[in-house]
């Protein structure tokens, strides 16, 4: 069994800054891409930034310069640090981890509950 546990999400006004967190654990061989989506209701869950082995980063066009995406390989923990944050980066933001349980298995994705961003004056 694998978890994720998100933290960090909060209530901030326009131009503030906040720092997501997601730890893995559990039965964990090799983890390939972490990343972090966002979903607002009535709309489909989107991209906002994700990272692979070897640091490769892609970022959604909305965030670029603004958030910044970051994993510690030996905590198998995923950073989303949020800057200069607008009224619609409101969102419920989830991580999602692709990783491998044991040597020789399938890759699997994961995703965490969900943390709650609002952006609002």
């Amino acid at each position: 069994q694998v978890q994720l546990v998100e933290s960090g999400g909060d209530s901030v006004q326009p131009g503030g800054s906040l720092r997501l967190s997601c730890a893995a654990s559990g039965s964990i061989f090799s983890i390939s891409v972490m990343g972090w989506y966002r979903q607002v209701p009535g709309k489909e869950r989107e991209l906002v930034a994700r990272i692979i082995s070897g640091d490769i980063t892609k970022y959604a066009d909305s965030v670029k310069g603004r958030f910044t995406i970051s994993r510690d390989n030996a905590k198998n923990t995923v950073y989303l640090q949020m800057n200069s944050l607008k009224s619609e980066d409101t969102a419920v933001y989830f991580c999602n981890v692709d990783l491998v349980a044991s040597y020789g298995g399938p890759t699997f994705r994961y995703w965490g509950p969900g943390t709650q961003v609002t952006v609002s004056s």
